[in-house]
């Protein structure tokens, strides 16, 4: 049963929107999952979406297509591209539920960007990738 899974806090793992200036000199932009932690992590699932939340009746509700990912193992201190993402979607919230096992152990959790938080005054340097993006803990 679910309720007798422990379910540890996630630490040292993040995601992050990054943008990339292609040979068009266009921005392509990327979900990345970090893997800051000592140990790889297997079994990794990550389920994404994006969605708006309307007030009562002022807009009709926005949802993009529920895409799913699997990655066999991201070793200690390495990353994968999870999917690109077009810029059309930052104004909903975009969510990433990740999922994955270090040793028999589960861990997942949801990063959520809410809307507008992908923009040009967001973006830091994320160290790893020597891309700018939105970084998400």
């Amino acid at each position: 049963m679910k309720k007798d899974i422990p379910f540890l806090p996630v630490e040292g793992i993040q995601v992050a929107i990054v943008r990339n200036i292609n040979e068009l000199e266009q921005p392509d932009w990327h979900v990345v999952l970090l893997n800051r932690k000592p140990a790889s992590i297997s079994n990794v699932f990550v389920t994404s979406k994006g969605y708006s939340n309307t007030e009562s009746g002022t807009t009709t509700d926005q949802r993009t297509s529920t895409l799913r990912h699997f990655f066999a193992e991201v070793p200690p201190g390495e990353h994968v591209i999870v999917e690109p993402i077009m810029p059309d979607v930052f104004h909903l919230n975009n969510e990433y539920w990740v999922s994955y096992f270090i040793g028999n152990q589960i861990y997942d959790k949801k990063f959520i960007f809410v809307p507008d938080s992908i923009v040009e005054d967001n973006l830091i340097e994320i160290a790893p990738l020597g891309l700018e993006g939105v970084l998400h803990e």
